[in-house]
Protein backbone atom coordinates (compact mmCIF):
# COMPACT_ATOMS: atom_id res chain seq x y z
CA UNK A 1 0.00 0.00 0.00
CA UNK A 2 1.19 3.28 -1.27
CA UNK A 3 1.69 5.72 1.76
CA UNK A 4 -0.74 8.15 0.07
CA UNK A 5 -3.58 6.01 0.05
CA UNK A 6 -2.47 5.18 4.00
CA UNK A 7 -2.98 8.88 5.09
CA UNK A 8 -6.50 9.22 3.57
CA UNK A 9 -7.18 5.70 5.17
CA UNK A 10 -10.01 6.07 7.87
CA UNK A 11 -7.88 3.84 9.50
CA UNK A 12 -4.86 6.33 10.51
CA UNK A 13 -6.30 9.09 13.36
CA UNK A 14 -3.74 10.81 15.40
CA UNK A 15 -0.64 9.25 13.30
CA UNK A 16 -1.96 5.43 14.75
CA UNK A 17 -3.35 2.69 13.07
CA UNK A 18 -5.94 1.02 13.61
CA UNK A 19 -6.02 -2.95 12.59
CA UNK A 20 -9.16 -4.44 12.87
CA UNK A 21 -8.75 -8.56 12.99
CA UNK A 22 -11.15 -11.57 12.96
CA UNK A 23 -10.06 -14.17 15.33
CA UNK A 24 -11.15 -17.66 15.38
CA UNK A 25 -10.24 -20.22 18.28
CA UNK A 26 -10.74 -23.62 17.39
CA UNK A 27 -11.41 -25.63 20.44
CA UNK A 28 -9.23 -29.29 20.62
CA UNK A 29 -11.73 -31.63 21.19
CA UNK A 30 -10.86 -34.55 23.71
CA UNK A 31 -12.01 -38.05 23.49
CA UNK A 32 -13.03 -39.68 26.95
CA UNK A 33 -11.52 -43.18 27.00
CA UNK A 34 -13.75 -44.82 29.87
CA UNK A 35 -11.31 -47.29 31.90
CA UNK A 36 -11.00 -50.97 31.33
CA UNK A 37 -14.04 -53.20 31.96
CA UNK A 38 -12.54 -56.48 31.14
CA UNK A 39 -12.30 -57.50 34.78
CA UNK A 40 -16.17 -56.76 35.14
CA UNK A 41 -16.69 -58.48 31.50
CA UNK A 42 -14.98 -61.79 32.92
CA UNK A 43 -16.79 -61.46 36.29
CA UNK A 44 -20.34 -61.56 34.70
CA UNK A 45 -19.07 -63.92 32.33
CA UNK A 46 -17.65 -66.37 35.48
CA UNK A 47 -21.68 -65.52 36.86
CA UNK A 48 -23.50 -66.30 33.86
CA UNK A 49 -21.58 -70.07 34.02
CA UNK A 50 -22.50 -69.49 30.07
CA UNK A 51 -20.11 -71.52 27.98
CA UNK A 52 -18.24 -73.27 31.27
CA UNK A 53 -16.29 -76.42 30.24
CA UNK A 54 -15.04 -77.50 33.59
CA UNK A 55 -16.41 -78.59 37.31
CA UNK A 56 -14.69 -78.68 40.46
CA UNK A 57 -15.62 -80.42 43.30
CA UNK A 58 -14.87 -78.94 46.07
CA UNK A 59 -15.94 -81.38 49.73
CA UNK A 60 -19.52 -82.27 47.57
CA UNK A 61 -20.01 -78.52 46.36
CA UNK A 62 -19.99 -78.18 42.37
CA UNK A 63 -18.18 -74.87 40.85
CA UNK A 64 -17.96 -74.11 37.20
CA UNK A 65 -15.98 -72.50 35.29
CA UNK A 66 -13.88 -71.82 32.33
CA UNK A 67 -10.73 -73.56 31.03
CA UNK A 68 -9.49 -71.15 29.14
CA UNK A 69 -10.07 -68.14 31.41
CA UNK A 70 -8.30 -70.60 34.35
CA UNK A 71 -5.36 -71.43 31.84
CA UNK A 72 -4.37 -68.20 31.27
CA UNK A 73 -4.08 -67.21 34.55
CA UNK A 74 -2.89 -69.80 36.71
CA UNK A 75 0.33 -72.00 35.41
CA UNK A 76 -1.51 -75.20 37.83
CA UNK A 77 -4.55 -74.54 36.43
CA UNK A 78 -3.12 -74.96 33.11
CA UNK A 79 -1.40 -77.96 33.74
CA UNK A 80 -4.08 -79.25 34.88
CA UNK A 81 -6.70 -78.79 32.21
CA UNK A 82 -3.54 -78.73 29.26
CA UNK A 83 -0.74 -80.57 30.56
CA UNK A 84 0.50 -84.11 29.70
CA UNK A 85 -1.35 -85.48 32.56
CA UNK A 86 -4.78 -84.24 32.22
CA UNK A 87 -6.14 -87.25 30.29
CA UNK A 88 -8.69 -87.44 27.56
CA UNK A 89 -11.56 -84.66 27.79
CA UNK A 90 -11.05 -83.27 31.15
CA UNK A 91 -14.11 -81.83 32.10
CA UNK A 92 -14.03 -82.37 36.31
CA UNK A 93 -11.92 -81.58 38.67
CA UNK A 94 -12.18 -82.75 42.47
CA UNK A 95 -10.19 -79.98 44.74
CA UNK A 96 -8.48 -81.51 48.19
CA UNK A 97 -8.14 -79.67 51.13
CA UNK A 98 -9.75 -76.47 50.76
CA UNK A 99 -13.21 -74.87 50.90
CA UNK A 100 -15.70 -74.01 48.86
CA UNK A 101 -16.23 -70.34 50.18
CA UNK A 102 -11.93 -70.05 49.46
CA UNK A 103 -11.89 -72.02 46.15
CA UNK A 104 -14.91 -69.47 44.94
CA UNK A 105 -13.21 -66.23 46.29
CA UNK A 106 -10.24 -67.80 44.75
CA UNK A 107 -12.29 -67.62 41.16
CA UNK A 108 -13.35 -64.45 42.20
CA UNK A 109 -9.76 -62.82 41.72
CA UNK A 110 -9.14 -64.91 38.58
CA UNK A 111 -11.84 -63.56 36.83
CA UNK A 112 -11.89 -60.36 38.10
CA UNK A 113 -8.12 -59.39 39.42
CA UNK A 114 -9.32 -58.52 42.91
CA UNK A 115 -10.19 -60.01 46.12
CA UNK A 116 -13.87 -60.37 46.79
CA UNK A 117 -15.04 -57.34 49.47
CA UNK A 118 -14.98 -57.81 52.79
CA UNK A 119 -16.46 -55.43 54.98
CA UNK A 120 -14.59 -55.70 58.37
CA UNK A 121 -11.22 -57.45 57.84
CA UNK A 122 -10.35 -56.64 61.66
CA UNK A 123 -12.68 -60.08 62.18
CA UNK A 124 -11.07 -62.90 63.17
CA UNK A 125 -13.05 -64.94 60.72
CA UNK A 126 -12.12 -62.32 57.54
CA UNK A 127 -7.99 -62.51 58.49
CA UNK A 128 -8.50 -66.66 58.43
CA UNK A 129 -10.36 -65.94 54.68
CA UNK A 130 -7.04 -63.91 54.24
CA UNK A 131 -4.89 -66.61 55.29
CA UNK A 132 -6.68 -68.96 53.73
CA UNK A 133 -6.28 -67.22 50.86
CA UNK A 134 -3.08 -67.06 50.21
CA UNK A 135 -2.10 -70.54 50.56
CA UNK A 136 -4.35 -71.02 48.12
CA UNK A 137 -2.81 -68.49 45.65
CA UNK A 138 0.69 -70.34 46.55
CA UNK A 139 -1.13 -73.31 45.46
CA UNK A 140 -1.91 -72.32 42.48
CA UNK A 141 0.50 -69.58 41.38
CA UNK A 142 -0.88 -66.52 41.36
CA UNK A 143 1.62 -64.21 42.34
CA UNK A 144 -0.53 -61.11 42.77
CA UNK A 145 -3.46 -62.70 44.40
CA UNK A 146 -0.83 -64.01 46.93
CA UNK A 147 0.96 -60.49 47.59
CA UNK A 148 -2.52 -58.93 48.06
CA UNK A 149 -3.47 -60.99 50.96
CA UNK A 150 0.54 -60.73 52.22
CA UNK A 151 -0.11 -57.06 52.15
CA UNK A 152 -3.36 -57.19 53.92
CA UNK A 153 -1.60 -59.51 56.97
CA UNK A 154 0.99 -56.85 57.16
CA UNK A 155 -1.36 -54.10 57.84
CA UNK A 156 -3.45 -56.09 60.29
CA UNK A 157 -0.69 -58.05 62.31
CA UNK A 158 -1.21 -58.09 66.25
CA UNK A 159 0.52 -59.71 68.84
CA UNK A 160 -2.40 -62.60 69.30
CA UNK A 161 -1.81 -63.31 65.46
CA UNK A 162 2.00 -62.98 65.07
CA UNK A 163 2.41 -66.61 66.08
CA UNK A 164 0.67 -68.70 63.24
CA UNK A 165 1.43 -65.85 60.80
CA UNK A 166 4.89 -66.04 60.92
CA UNK A 167 4.84 -69.72 60.49
CA UNK A 168 2.55 -68.86 57.31
CA UNK A 169 5.17 -66.63 56.01
CA UNK A 170 7.49 -69.23 56.37
CA UNK A 171 6.28 -72.16 55.14
CA UNK A 172 4.73 -70.26 51.92
CA UNK A 173 7.74 -68.18 51.28
CA UNK A 174 6.46 -64.75 51.98
CA UNK A 175 9.32 -62.61 52.80
CA UNK A 176 7.80 -58.89 53.10
CA UNK A 177 5.06 -60.49 56.03
CA UNK A 178 7.73 -62.84 57.35
CA UNK A 179 10.09 -59.59 58.23
CA UNK A 180 6.97 -57.28 59.48
CA UNK A 181 6.37 -60.15 61.77
CA UNK A 182 10.06 -60.39 63.10
CA UNK A 183 9.76 -56.43 63.82
CA UNK A 184 6.59 -57.24 65.48
CA UNK A 185 8.22 -59.95 67.75
CA UNK A 186 11.16 -57.72 68.62
CA UNK A 187 9.40 -54.54 69.05
CA UNK A 188 7.58 -56.80 71.59
CA UNK A 189 10.13 -57.77 73.23
CA UNK A 190 10.05 -61.77 72.07
CA UNK A 191 12.68 -63.88 70.79
CA UNK A 192 12.98 -64.73 67.21
CA UNK A 193 12.68 -68.27 66.26
CA UNK A 194 15.15 -69.15 63.50
CA UNK A 195 14.39 -72.48 61.15
CA UNK A 196 12.22 -74.94 62.66
CA UNK A 197 11.47 -73.32 65.31
CA UNK A 198 9.29 -70.83 63.17
CA UNK A 199 6.91 -73.75 63.27
CA UNK A 200 3.43 -72.55 64.90
CA UNK A 201 3.50 -74.97 68.12
CA UNK A 202 6.71 -73.22 68.93
CA UNK A 203 5.62 -70.00 68.48
CA UNK A 204 2.51 -70.67 69.98
CA UNK A 205 4.65 -71.51 72.92
CA UNK A 206 6.90 -68.57 72.63
CA UNK A 207 3.68 -66.64 73.36
CA UNK A 208 2.19 -68.50 75.81
CA UNK A 209 5.33 -68.39 77.90
CA UNK A 210 5.37 -64.38 77.32
CA UNK A 211 2.00 -63.48 78.40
Amino acid sequence: MRRSILETSPFLQDDCLIIECDVTVIKAIRVQVPPSDLSENLGRFHDSKELADVTFKVKGEIVRAHKAVLAIRSPVFKAQLYGPMRGKKRTSINVEDMEPAVFKALLHFVYRDSLPAMDDLDRDENKEMIKHLLVAADRYGLERMKLLCESTLCKRLDVDSVATTLALADQHHCSSLKDVCIRSLRENGLPVPVGKAQSVPVMQSVLAIRY
